[in-house]
């Protein structure tokens, strides 16, 4: 943690976003009214802090424009939730900021402290916890209720879910990486990304910054996938998705995964009760020579049985075969299997200086496995309501009264 601030630092530095000698009005008086959102002010203090707490979170492009995007949008849930006399009590917020901070592993204190070093107020993060947590109540009190599957609804879900052998989606990804420690960071910039984040063309610039996917440089564009190959735990919410809608950010290990659908297409063929994935893991140094070394293995093995001939004298650690039920597998090592039949491979990088090489062995039909109502059901309500909420907020944006002061 301190040297992912410390680093953001050092670049908000170069990139001259240090505030202290700003000229004009801005040096002159920085809790001066920079933007009224129905009689709510923004000060030009709370835009220099947002725009330092954003670049901190590892913003990119406009931030400016980000920063005040997302400022207007705070006044707008503040303004709601109080004329649905809703508040947050001080006890909410100090236990909304202890469980921000704890997904890096720290106090709220701890982490208040860390992000002050890079120049952001504690209130600023104090201010940025409570939005969202007085956001949270308002729409499941608004929404809640409706967004509730019924039981009808469940059921369609699972036969959705159980034939998914004949469901294919098209998706694009973004995975954002979140190293011990910067848990936190990675979760708040997904979460940005997607309230933010409007069509495929904006979805593929923002993969294109942020993912650390091999598909990144495709806009997060990934071919067909039947819906069997990937984790069930995703199954239930990814088939809750319409076509251009994103998904909530999905933690995996040391990393946090968006998706949004871009296409589904379904047929008639018989599902398999469920899968078993056979695959290889070699752990390769991520140095200079490692492009060289894959393209060496990758051109002599055309099976997991070649990786044992190609990489002779490799020790257990190094190599390794595994087969398991796909519910078992990794989520991170599930979603790179997905996309790819039996003797393909795919790489990532780990954390520290090591990359991972996955090859697909085999992909099995297995028996059935279970189904989790409530967790399906939960699903379904998230997504309604992250719906509803999207669509209430643009329509509380479009009639708000924001002005120059």
């Amino acid at each position: 943690m301190k040297t992912f601030v410390s680093h953001c630092l050092a670049l908000v530095v170069a990139a001259g976003l240090t505030f202290t000698s700003a000229p004009g009005a801005l040096a002159q008086n920085l809790f001066a009214p920079r933007l009224v959102v129905n009689d709510r002010v923004i000060t030009n203090y709370e835009f220099e802090q947002r725009v330092r707490f954003l670049t901190i979170l590892g913003a990119t492009g406009d931030v400016e424009k980000q920063a005040m995007d997302a400022l207007i949008e705070d006044k707008i849930r503040f303004d709601a939730a109080e004329q649905a006399g809703l508040k947050a009590t001080e006890e909410q917020i100090k236990e909304g900021m202890e469980e921000f901070a704890g997904r890096a592993n720290l106090s709220a204190e701890q982490f208040a402290a860390e992000l002050g070093k890079a120049g952001v107020a504690v209130e600023t993060f104090r201010d940025f916890v409570h939005a969202g947590l007085i956001w949270r109540e308002l729409m499941r009190a608004k929404f809640g209720a409706v967004a509730r599957p019924t039981e009808t609804a469940i059921d369609r879900a699972i036969t959705r879910q159980t034939s998914r052998a004949s469901i294919r989606l098209l998706l694009s990804e973004i995975i954002i990486p979140a190293p011990p420690g910067q848990e936190a960071e990675a979760q708040a910039l997904a979460a940005e990304i997607r309230r933010n984040v409007r069509g495929e063309g904006a979805f593929a610039e923002a993969a294109r910054t942020y993912s650390a996917s091999s598909s990144a440089e495709r806009g997060g564009r990934i071919d067909w996938v039947p819906l069997q190959n990937l984790p069930p735990t995703l199954g239930p919410m990814l088939l809750t998705l319409s076509p251009g809608q994103v998904s909530d950010p999905v933690k995996i290990p040391n990393a946090v995964a968006l998706f949004q659908l871009r296409g589904r297409d379904e047929s008639s063929a018989p599902p398999p009760e469920g899968i078993e994935l056979e695959y290889a893991e070699l752990f390769l140094p991520n140095d200079a020579e490692f492009a060289a070394e894959l393209g060496r293995i990758t051109s002599r093995a055309d099976d997991c049985d070649d990786l044992y001939t190609v990489m002779k004298g490799a020790t257990e650690q190094q190599l390794r075969r595994t087969t398991l039920p796909l519910a078992q597998v990794p989520q991170d090592v599930a979603l790179e299997l997905a996309g790819l039949d039996a003797g393909e491979v795919s790489s990532s990088a780990l954390p520290g200086d090591t990359r991972r090489v996955l090859m697909l062995c085999a992909r099995r039909p297995v028996s059935a496995e279970p189904i989790d109502r409530g967790r399906l059901a939960q699903a379904l309500a998230n997504q309604s309501i992250s719906a509803s909420a999207d669509a209430y907020m643009a329509d509380l944006r479009a009639n708000a009264i924001i002005r120059q002061p």
